[in-house]
């Protein structure tokens, strides 16, 4: 872990928009409880989709969940590596 100054055009929670050093266009940061979130839906998406028939649907949805998990799973590699706690439960309800 490093430690660098971001330039933050906007703290909303869950909404915050900042600049990275080095970066030239300002990011929206996503917490990890959210990213969680929006896997969980792109997977019922898929499913249905799945279910549906429609292949040409699931494939794009299918796309959209693989990137969206590929960033979770990095996310939660890093709190791993750093001995933090999950903001949020993998386990069924």
């Amino acid at each position: 872990m490093h430690t660098e100054q971001v330039e933050i055009y906007s703290d909303a929670s869950n909404h915050a928009v900042m600049r990275h050093p080095g970066r030239r266009f300002p990011a929206s940061l996503m917490q990890g409880d959210s990213l969680y979130a929006l896997c969980t839906l792109a997977d019922e998406a898929c499913r249905l989709a799945k279910a549906e028939g429609r292949s040409r649907t699931f494939d794009e949805l299918n796309e959209l969940r693989n990137q969206l998990w590929e960033r979770l799973n990095h996310y939660k590699r890093v709190l791993t590596e750093h001995n933090i706690a999950l903001p949020f439960s993998e386990q069924p309800r």
